[in-house]
């Protein structure tokens, strides 16, 4: 009995020396080496209580001191931004502002009061309980932007879980303890969390739970700390003081290396220390191909917290700023001045480089309560993707496109800002659209307004084969094109890429998918109209020869990309992309043409 004791005791020191290799979600790039610190948050207690309807009153007031105490804490949390890097700052402000909306009167709290009302509930049940119906409402939405419906989820919940834990007197986790040249593991991070952290202090984080999308991800990319989210038994195998070897680039986490793992994970450090530096110097030389042809790269811009983001790219503008943001966790729909006030300060930090400002892009299926209200059930149809949705839905409500208009030719007048239409099929949606735009443009010139000299272009999305094949006659009353391959590639091979059974269909390099994009290029550049391309695709430097051999010059993308793309474009010639392009799409075979993308520039 007592030698199979020693035996159990050296096989569990063996295991808490043994080399053990994580796989996660590559968040942040950049290779940390230090002592694992592990911290974890005490779970706030909140199992499911029904109360007497004598106690209604008493916990109505419960969840209104939770809310006001939750609002300290989250003016509390915006005086530590000072401290932050700029990027961090101007990335966390704009979320404590929608956490602060959210403990005011909003769909949250007074769902919760209605429940404890008519469920009797307590205070701490009824927030649950409301909290997960909003997150699964908004996560059920039949939208292509899954990650930022995904956030918005997310969101809802942070804000029950901070009333949950001051209603339950649960304290919040400190990271005042975390040891210089750690690296921070823990189960999960809210971005409340990600604000607390000092990047001087910390060297790397990784954690078991979390998306590459969500707002904690978003801060850590702002913060600069090399991290790796989503790593599943992590918490398992991590003990407090494992030396750790972290790679945020490739999204792997090794306890306890070896001696071979921690020479690679001290040469990967210098390989991306040089890497980074290279890439920084990037930032402000000019994104044109050996042979002087200038490529204008732009970024996407999802939510105004990533704007930190997109001018420390190097992005010269905003290719593309969807403006659903607006309309999400609301129950009235905002007015120009919301309108106004939310796109100002994005034209002014962008200065002359220039915004594009997709107005509402909504459909009957989409989680938006103040326009669900007004609109009739049968819009959103059984297949919402090919009914009531952009443009068409714009022009049954063209109160919505007057308020959006008046507020871009407003903000015009601070910067220079364009006016993109999305969803369009048909020419005629052009047409109708600019007739109410210039129709608000006369209203605002008689009431004073200053507005510039002339109108802000109006553009049009080329997001279908309809609209792609029709390109010559949309580019006749379009004033400039943004193509989106995303959707293009979507509607065209009938693949809805959040669909798993069908997902390994999808292919933005199938033949006809290029066939349109070429189509539509071609019509905008045969009368010197300006026209882009976003979506995955202008994000990939592997597909960057393709496209400028295509004819494209401009490219709007995630801010993350615009360094490695730049760098592609800094590489090539124009005649050489014309070449190989023109070989590309002699092609019938997706296969061949991956093939031919992945050896390009190798011979």
């Amino acid at each position: 009995m007592r030698t199979e004791g020693k035996q159990d005791t050296r096989r569990a020191a063996s295991r808490r020396t043994r080399e053990v290799v994580l796989d996660g979600l590559a968040i942040s790039p950049g290779v940390a080496i230090g002592p694992v610190y592990d911290t974890s948050e005490i779970r706030a207690e909140t199992p499911r209580r029904a109360i007497q309807a004598a106690g209604v009153e008493q916990e109505k007031a419960r969840l209104t001191a939770a809310a006001a105490t939750s609002r300290k804490q989250v003016n509390k949390l915006k005086l530590r931004l000072s401290v932050l890097p700029e990027e961090a700052q101007e990335e966390l402000e704009p979320l404590l502002d929608a956490y602060a909306m959210m403990l005011g009167e909003s769909r949250l709290l007074r769902g919760a009061r209605k429940r404890i009302e008519t469920e009797l509930l307590s205070a701490e049940t009824a927030v649950v309980d409301e909290a997960e119906a909003i997150a699964a409402a908004i996560l059920l939405a039949k939208d292509d932007d899954k990650p930022g419906l995904r956030r918005r989820a997310g969101e809802v919940r942070e804000i029950a879980r901070r009333l949950t834990r001051n209603l339950t007197h649960a304290g919040f986790r400190s990271f005042k303890d975390v040891p210089a040249g750690a690296i921070l593991v823990a189960e999960e991070l809210t971005p409340a969390d990600a604000a607390l952290l000092d990047p001087t202090r910390i060297a790397g984080v990784a954690t078991e739970e979390g998306g590459s999308d969500g707002h904690t991800a978003i801060m850590l990319r702002a913060l600069g700390i090399p991290s790796v989210l989503g790593c599943t038994g992590l918490t398992e195998a991590a003990r407090r003081d494992d030396p750790c070897v972290l790679d945020g680039s490739n999204g792997t986490v090794v306890l306890r290396p070896s001696e071979k793992s921690l020479s690679a994970g001290k040469e990967a450090l210098a390989v991306h220390a040089r890497e980074r530096t290279k890439l920084g110097k990037l930032r402000r030389l000019p994104a044109e191909t050996l042979d002087g042809e200038e490529v204008d790269l732009q970024a996407n811009l999802e939510i105004p917290a990533e704007l930190p983001l997109i001018a420390n790219a190097g992005a010269h503008g905003i290719g593309l700023l969807r403006t659903e943001f607006l309309f999400m966790n609301r129950d009235s729909l905002p007015d120009e001045e919301a309108h106004f006030e939310a796109y100002r300060p994005i034209v002014e930090a962008t200065g002359e480089d220039g915004v594009t400002i997709r107005v509402l892009d909504w459909g009957g299926e989409k989680d938006m309560e103040a326009l669900a209200e007004g609109m009739e059930p049968t819009y959103a149809g059984p297949n919402p993707a090919l009914g009531l949705r952009g443009v068409r839905m714009l022009l049954k409500r063209p109160e919505l496109l007057e308020v959006q208009f008046a507020a871009i030719l407003r903000v015009a007048a601070l910067g220079p800002v364009r006016a993109l239409l999305p969803m369009v099929t048909v020419p005629s949606e052009v047409s109708q659209a600019r007739e109410i735009y210039e129709r608000v443009a006369k209203r605002l010139r008689r009431k004073g307004v200053a507005l510039p000299d002339k109108l802000p272009m109006l553009g049009a999305m080329i997001e279908t084969p309809g609209a792609a094949l029709a390109a010559d006659a949309i580019a006749l009353e379009a004033d400039f094109f943004a193509i989106g391959t995303n959707d293009l590639a979507m509607y065209t091979l009938a693949v809805d890429r959040a669909e798993s059974a069908v997902s390994h269909l999808y292919d933005p390099l199938h033949p006809a998918v290029l066939r349109l994009i070429q189509f539509a290029t071609e019509a905008a550049l045969r009368l010197r109209m300006p026209v882009s391309l976003c979506g995955e695709m202008a994000g990939n430097p592997r597909l960057v020869p393709l496209l400028l051999g295509l004819g494209l010059r401009s490219l709007s993308m995630n801010a993350s990309a615009v360094p490695r793309v730049k760098q592609a474009v800094r590489t090539l010639k124009i005649d050489d992309c014309a070449r190989f392009a023109r070989r590309v799409m002699e092609q019938s075979d997706p296969a061949r043409i991956q093939e031919l993308v992945m050896e390009f520039g190798k011979e």
